[in-house]
């Protein structure tokens, strides 16, 4: 299994009090290495504009990649633009692009992408919520129309509804988003009966479900009608911040959860996909929350 990440992706710097610090990678990375000490590291690569063009519009490259940045800019409540965040984006989501390539030509069959900024709020034209580029996205773009597949599914258990990638995918028949994450909860959006076209399952949970709660809407709603979509390949949002110790939500979940549903997707991509899944690192703000979480993720991804 390879893990994609760059020392660049510590250099996005939104300010000593912003929940998205550098210290939330060096968590992931830190604790993956210890426990883990055999896994096969990558230096992510950037994406390209082409790349980033099949998600993004020009008026959002030009904004993250060509503005003139002396010292952080606030480009909205959330999310701001630092020194080094262009750099930064443009690895994370070439973790991706990288990823999809490696998995589809064999190389592994599972990888995991240590990076940020997170990724799955930022739209076809806008950043939001701590996210500049939506990595994701622009990994599964490159999945479908570089290797040309069909089905691809991005599974998002991320506490917070992945507006971003269901607005870009909305209408694309070929990718399949599915989500659990917290509502009332920011962005507000991820309600049940939005549905794409036919292509979008959500399944929205009230404050404290606890781990009992999330693992019956995967079990029953979610992986159900992955497993009927029979995806070529498994793309999973990793986001951390569902666990009881994050501060920005309270869905209570533990990291057991998180190994239980990896484990789940790798048996619907066992079927389906060769046994192919790319995850990414979304969100998680909670340090001790990060490196338990991301230790049973990843240790699920390899003995799936």
């Amino acid at each position: 299994m390879r893990v994609y990440t760059h020392p660049a992706c510590l250099d996005h710097n939104p300010g000593a009090q912003h929940a998205e610090r550098p210290a939330r990678l060096s968590a992931v990375t830190d604790a993956l290495k210890a426990a883990y000490p055999r896994l096969d590291w990558r230096e992510a690569p950037r994406a390209s504009r082409g790349q980033l063009l099949r998600v993004h519009d020009d008026a959002l490259l030009a904004l993250v990649l060509d503005t003139k940045v002396d010292g952080p800019i606030a480009l909205d409540p959330d999310t701001v633009l630092a020194p080094g965040s262009a750099e930064a984006a443009l690895r994370a989501a070439g973790a991706g692009v990288a990823a999809v390539d490696d998995v589809m030509h064999g190389d592994t069959r599972r990888a995991f992408c240590a990076v940020r900024p997170p990724g799955h709020h930022a739209t076809g034209s806008c950043v939001m919520g701590f996210c500049l580029f939506n990595s994701i996205a622009v990994a599964a773009a490159h999945a479908c129309d570089k290797h040309g597949l069909s089905r691809v599914a991005v599974v998002d258990f991320d506490v917070h509804h992945g507006n971003g990638t269901q607005a870009i995918f909305d209408t694309d028949p070929r990718v399949m988003y599915a989500s659990s994450h917290q509502l009332p909860l920011y962005p507000d959006t991820g309600y049940a009966d939005e549905r794409g076209v036919g292509n979008v399952v959500n399944a929205p949970l009230p404050p404290r479900s606890g781990g009992d709660a999330f693992r019956y809407a995967w079990r029953d709603r979610l992986l159900p009608a992955i497993d009927a979509f029979r995806p070529q390949l498994v793309f999973i949002s990793a986001g951390f911040d569902a666990h009881r110790l994050d501060p920005l939500a309270q869905l209570e979940v533990e990291a057991d959860d998180f190994a239980w549903l990896t484990t789940e997707l790798c048996a619907i991509a066992g079927r389906h996909a060769h046994g192919r899944v790319v995850s990414m690192l979304e969100g998680g703000y909670d340090l001790d929350a990060l490196r338990m979480s991301s230790v049973a993720h990843v240790g699920a991804l390899l003995a799936a």
